[in-house]
């Protein structure tokens, strides 16, 4: 059995996306780890922050992105189709560069992927999620936030990236350009891991952080849509009230140890009810706080109204 890890990424270290932890921690894993590594601005060092790994296992892919052909967002699933495409394992192990996967669930990972890799069903494996929010210490349990996410996916052709990278599907037939075409489309056959990815694309210093909202948007949206949205905006992203989400007391992945020391923004941050800015995050608007409040409290967890993008099939 062979397992291929992948992933793509532009301007990861400018934006403070921890790319080089996001590969080490499946490093272990995997026989190989293909990076589909955008062109990005001459102030940004990703590469040498990928090559600092040492690694043979991994091989980058130099690519152009192309934000006028690949529209909303769908650039991002083109990038990660172009490392898929180049994988040659039997299993696909996919993070985004601001996604980890702690250590102590890699045993358990490559006992399944071992298990169910003559079961032809199996199309892929589903990781629930930690979304961590302004800090290293709170994370969000919401109904705005996706709970599980397809993160291993069968080395089978007709799998594409879909939409804005998020997920997968089956798209027979695909003709390599419309990622949010959902007709004709099949949804994947997934087992449940009991294992967790940990997601930091919402920690990071207020003022790269909007940066980063901004470049978003200009990705989905074109830079003309950016302006007029954040023309009104601060320079600093507002997190709001830290105290009021969860409070993580596990231990990080450890290769996350040094990114970590880097947090200097606490005094930026807020852990009380005083606001500054009549802004609201979405999860903070009060329709959305009584439906997670729901789902948490009284459900066991199970979204509501929530979209999945993949058929659980029992595990054997």
């Amino acid at each position: 059995m062979k397992i291929s890890g992948f992933t793509f990424t532009r301007n990861a270290t400018k934006l403070y996306y921890p790319v080089k932890e996001s590969i080490q921690s499946i490093l272990p894993l995997v026989d190989e780890f293909i990076v589909a590594l955008g062109q990005g601005d001459e102030d940004d060092y990703t590469e040498n922050e990928i090559r600092s790994i040492h690694s043979d296992k991994i091989k980058i892919i130099h690519t152009q992105w192309d934000l006028e052909k690949y529209t909303n967002g769908t650039e991002y699933a083109h990038q990660t189709d172009i490392a898929k495409n180049t994988c040659t394992g039997d299993w696909l192990f996919y993070l985004q560069s601001d996604e980890l996967v702690h250590e102590k669930y890699l045993p358990a990972i490559k006992e399944n992927c071992e298990k169910y890799l003559e079961r032809k069903d199996v199309d892929g494996f589903l990781f629930n999620y930690k979304h961590f929010w302004g800090d290293y210490q709170h994370y969000i349990l919401s109904h705005v936030w996706y709970p599980k996410e397809i993160r291993i996916i069968r080395n089978d052709p007709a799998i594409h990236s879909w939409k804005d990278a998020q997920s997968f599907r089956r798209i027979p037939n695909f003709d390599g350009l419309n990622y949010d075409c959902k007709e004709g489309t099949e949804k994947l056959n997934v087992v449940q891991l009991e294992a967790w990815v940990f997601h930091y694309g919402f920690v990071r210093p207020p003022a790269i952080m909007q940066r980063k909202r901004k470049n978003h948007n200009t990705n989905y949206h074109g830079e003309g849509s950016t302006k007029k949205i954040f023309e009104k905006e601060k320079d600093l992203f507002d997190y709001g009230d830290l105290n009021k989400l969860k409070q993580f007391k596990e231990t990080h992945p450890k290769v996350m140890d040094a990114f970590i020391k880097k947090f200097n923004w606490r005094e930026q941050l807020k852990y009380d009810s005083k606001r500054n800015t009549n802004e609201r995050q979405k999860h903070e608007k009060l329709k959305y706080r009584i439906l997670s409040a729901i789902e948490q409290k009284i459900l066991g967890g199970k979204q509501l109204f929530g979209f999945k993008n993949y058929k659980i099939i029992k595990p054997h």
